[in-house]
């Protein structure tokens, strides 16, 4: 496979999983922090981390506004619940491996 189509083809896959992750709003970001080690704001991060490496200007608030569809203060009034304490210890606990 050559490196365009490769790259065209995470490209796809990048937007289907952004396109999954919004509509899954019952999904909190803690479970995903406590189950695989990254959430929506980290692929917002990781989103910011490639435009800066290319020199693209691109705001914390627009690379999260890219993965969750709207505001970020928006997506947390509207979806984001209160970690619970488990919820808490399990991060406080996985943070230790990271």
């Amino acid at each position: 496979m050559d490196d365009k189509t490769r790259t065209e083809l995470e490209a796809a896959v990048y937007r289907r999983l952004v396109e999954h992750l919004r509509s899954r709003t019952d999904v909190q970001n803690i479970d995903m922090m406590n189950l695989a080690g990254f959430c929506r704001n980290c692929l917002s991060n990781w989103m910011k981390d490639a435009a800066d490496a290319k020199g693209l200007p691109m705001s914390k608030d627009e690379s999260r506004e890219v993965v969750y569809g709207m505001p970020f203060d928006e997506w947390k009034q509207k979806h984001q619940k209160e970690a619970s304490k488990d919820q808490q210890a399990a991060f406080q606990k996985a943070s230790h491996k990271h």
